[in-house]
């Protein structure tokens, strides 16, 4: 396809599927239009088209339906025919105006258009919806009383009553059909009210309008509380911060905090921005942005999220993101994205939609005339039926039975760290069979740590205080290790004299009188150092996949220091769930032979190792012809090949654009157990989406056959329709009460 511009919308009022799709409907008959997609929950709507469209006219054709609309700025960009995810260089700076002008655009649903559609963002009676809805009851009970104190006039009381609400409904099923929507439930509400008042049903016309008023201000309380669920993220993060300036503290605003200010939070604080703490060590409470139940300690160096809780010390941190590209903005930016993908089973209810509206409305005419003409029933009887048979037949707690559940599901998945970017993603997820897992970094720490000091004539605190002494100022991963560990014991390290670095075999140093090196097995062999005793305590070492070195002093050898990558803390656990639910897990690694054999062993998790790249591809692949349905869980860079062939891509990370963009989903905070939860959630929105389609058809099914054979009439109609898209609408958000 030609290169397409993308402008993004912020649309006010929209509250179930219905709206969509008349908006849709409209903005797709406007000429130059290429495709739109609308977001009920999201509350947006992302149109591309070839640059010859007036923007005016699509935002005409909006708020001619009843919507407000304002435009994001800087949101019209080229762009090719890409998915959903392929403009993220652009859109984490779209997201500054996607947050700011959320009040705005708010503001405007109440003030800007003489619509029906209102906020739901404050309390229900404040909205226009709520006073058209307490209008039109008072109406309605005002009728009641004048057909009680003068029924001559009774009946025209009702119609007066219905007016009040229908009026308002009509004028947007008008806009509805001249948009390319003649079937929308305002319409099909439209006709039933007018035959009611025309077989000398009034009451019950009125009754019905009050019902659907009701019904559908409860799905805006319903839509507003799935479309809050996420955007409150963005309240975690605070307005100010206290920036560090030529050596003075001052408040100013977090937005406006560059990339590598410094920022002091006390203790108590939340934190104002993505950073890496330069000074100070504390409990970070990650709650309410990660789910994690407990505080995590971190010092210098540690990476922490906007929004996060400082506990019990005052950190000095660096800003590494802006406000408008911090972990919380790019979360919310990536669901509010993943909102507008579609799954197979949303696209297919679409489907079926397009031609279940129509066929119902044929349904209700046969119903109405048939009877009459051949089978000499009563006009008014049947018409009565034929009209409640459209109500009956509203489609949407069908449209919305699988969105409603997929945005709950994205937005509970966010807010534990779990990722996921699309609908189809969220989908794929329940059917996976196997787990590909990445080792270095996924199932381990991705850093060594010392496993054992072995001593031949110094104590453990000595040989670690001289091997520290001599990786002073190295930034080797083996010499972070000692390093790591000596500070964690509280060995002291007193500074060298002569380092020297041996390339290929170790260091060398003098401290305190003495010559100290720090060689690989191979190079102390060289000097002689190891007898055979020694030699076999590597071997034994090496065979448990750790890497060791050996300390001389004054050339003689002193002791061992072995070091390996460990296993993350959950990840026999993670493992553990991920067999209990039936799904076979593999250890792909390009580690050498032994340290894979010796992690899986410790794990329980079938291996392959020396691995390439391409050989994880290759292996993915096999295990997809072998009938798998098969998740890629890596850390998104060596795994690239890997993660794009597999059915689900997963990458590992702290929140990092590879973590964020390269794969289908993420797992923020790297716990091999959210592997397991992000399928278990997907399973759970699965049966959700099952639950919501057996409500919606089967509530229908029921109040058909009661009107044919006379047992129901209008305004059971209406609650079986604005009923079920109720019931629907709760059942989803029950998703985002978060287990486990």
């Amino acid at each position: 396809m030609a290169e397409a511009n993308e402008t993004r919308y912020r649309v006010g009022g929209m509250d179930c599927a219905a709206c969509a799709s008349k908006i849709d409907a409209a903005v797709r008959r406007v000429a130059g239009v290429v495709d739109v997609s609308v977001s009920v929950v999201a509350g947006s709507m992302i149109v591309r088209h070839d640059g010859s469209s007036d923007l005016k006219a699509i935002e005409k054709k909006v708020t001619g339906l009843g919507y407000s609309v304002s435009s994001f700025a800087g949101s019209a960009a080229p762009r090719g025919d890409h998915g959903s995810y392929d403009h993220h260089d652009h859109a984490g700076h779209e997201h500054e105006g996607h947050v700011h002008n959320h009040r705005h655009a708010e503001k405007e649903i109440e003030g800007l258009h003489g619509h029906d559609h209102g906020p739901m963002t404050g309390p229900w009676w404040q909205s226009r919806k709520g006073r058209l809805t307490i209008l039109s009851g008072a109406a309605l009970l005002a009728a009641y009383a004048v057909g009680h104190l003068a029924p001559a006039v009774g009946a025209y009381a009702f119609i007066v009553a219905m007016l009040v609400g229908l009026v308002p409904i009509a004028r947007r099923a008008i806009m509805a059909a001249f948009a390319g929507a003649p079937f929308s439930i305002e319409m099909l509400m439209t006709i039933a009210a007018v035959g009611a008042v025309i077989i000398n049903a009034g009451e019950e016309a009125a009754t019905v309008v009050f019902l659907f008023l009701v019904g559908e201000l409860l799905e805006g309380v319903a839509a507003g509380k799935a479309r809050e669920s996420i955007r409150s993220l963005t309240a975690l993060v605070p307005k100010n911060a206290l920036l560090e300036d030529n050596g003075q503290t001052r408040e100013v605003p977090a937005e406006s905090l560059a990339v590598g200010a410094i920022i002091m939070v006390r203790p108590g604080d939340r934190i104002s921005a993505d950073g890496v703490i330069v000074s100070g060590e504390s409990a970070i409470d990650e709650a309410p942005v990660t789910g994690e139940s407990t505080p995590v300690r971190k010092g210098v160096d540690a990476a922490v999220f906007a929004g996060t809780v400082n506990g019990d010390a005052v950190l000095r941190v660096r800003v590494t993101a802006a406000a408008a590209d911090n972990t919380i903005a790019r979360v919310v930016k990536l669901v509010e994205e993943a909102q507008e993908s579609k799954a197979p089973t949303e696209r297919f209810i679409d489907r079926f939609s397009r031609y279940y509206t129509p066929g119902v409305v044929v349904v209700a005419a046969l119903v109405a005339v048939v009877p009459p003409l051949f089978l000499a029933g009563v006009w008014a009887e049947w018409i009565y039926k034929g009209l409640a048979i459209l109500l009956i037949g509203c489609p949407c707690a069908l449209v919305i039975s699988t969105p409603a559940a997929i945005a709950a599901s994205l937005s509970a998945g966010a807010r534990r760290g779990l990722l996921m970017k699309g609908g189809a993603v969220l989908e794929g997820l329940g059917k996976v069979t196997m787990v590909a897992l990445d080792k270095t970094g996924t199932l381990t720490e991705g850093k060594p740590q010392v496993t054992d000091i072995v001593s031949f004539s110094l104590n453990e605190a000595q040989l670690l205080s001289r091997a520290a002494v001599l990786e002073q100022g190295s930034s080797h991963p083996l010499a972070l290790a000692i390093l790591n560990r000596a500070k964690a014991d509280g060995v002291p390290v007193p500074p060298a004299f002569e380092l020297e670095a041996l390339p290929g075999k170790g260091v060398t140093g003098k401290v305190g009188g003495e010559t100290l090196d720090l060689l690989s097995p191979s190079a102390a062999r060289e000097r002689g150092a190891l007898d055979g005793e020694k030699d076999a305590c590597i071997s034994a070492l090496n065979d448990e996949g750790k890497s060791v070195s050996v300390l001389l002093v004054n050339g003689a050898a002193a002791g061992l220091i072995a070091m390996r990558d460990e296993p993350r803390e959950d990840a026999e656990a993670g493992l553990s769930a991920l067999k209990a639910a039936g799904i076979e897990a593999m250890m792909l690694t390009g580690d050498n032979k032994r340290a894979a054999a010796a992690v899986a062993g410790m794990l329980g998790i079938d291996w392959r190792g020396e691995m390439m790249p391409q050989d994880k591809q290759k292996a993915v692949g096999e295990f997809k012809r072998r009938g798998f349905i098969v998740a890629k869980v890596g850390d998104g860079i060596n795994d690239a090949p890997a993660l794009a062939a597999a059915d689900i891509g997963i990458a590992m990370g702290g929140g990092t654009d590879v973590a964020l963009e390269t794969a289908d989903a993420a797992v923020l905070h790297g716990r091999v157990g959210d592997v397991a939860r992000m399928i278990a959630l997907s399973q759970r929105t699965m049966r959700n989406i099952f639950q919501n389609i057996t409500i919606a058809l089967g509530l229908k099914a029921v109040f058909l056959v009661t009107t044919i054979i006379g047992m129901t009439g209008l305004w059971p109609a209406i609650l079986a329709d604005t009923g079920a898209t109720v019931l629907v609408t709760f059942n989803a958000l029950r998703l985002l009460r978060i287990r486990g």
